[in-house]
């Protein structure tokens, strides 16, 4: 598998992680702000360290763009189903 496609994957993860903390903290959460904060620091982390590795030599920075892509791929997906699967099993009652 392309390292694009893993970082558009790590990315997914990324944004799930971020717009699901931002509903635990929307919605006062407090037992799981702290494991999704550690959840940040690991993917992002990842996909910084992923992005430099690439931009390393000349090939990659020319393949940026299809990075960017997997990326903004990953992130839309992550953002959409963290709002969808927080909203279903984390949202009290009167917010639905």
């Amino acid at each position: 598998m392309p390292n694009e496609i893993i970082v558009g994957i790590v990315y997914f993860f990324s944004v799930f992680a971020k717009a699901f903390q931002q509903r635990n903290v929307a919605f006062i959460n407090y037992k799981l702000l702290i494991p999704m904060s550690y959840v940040l620091a690991l993917a992002d982390v990842t996909v910084f360290s992923m992005i430099a590795w690439k931009a390393t030599s000349i090939d990659g920075l020319l393949g940026m763009g299809f990075m960017a892509f997997c990326i903004g791929t990953g992130g839309a997906i992550g953002s959409v189903s963290a709002t969808f699967l927080h909203h279903k099993y984390f949202t009290k009652e009167r917010f639905r």
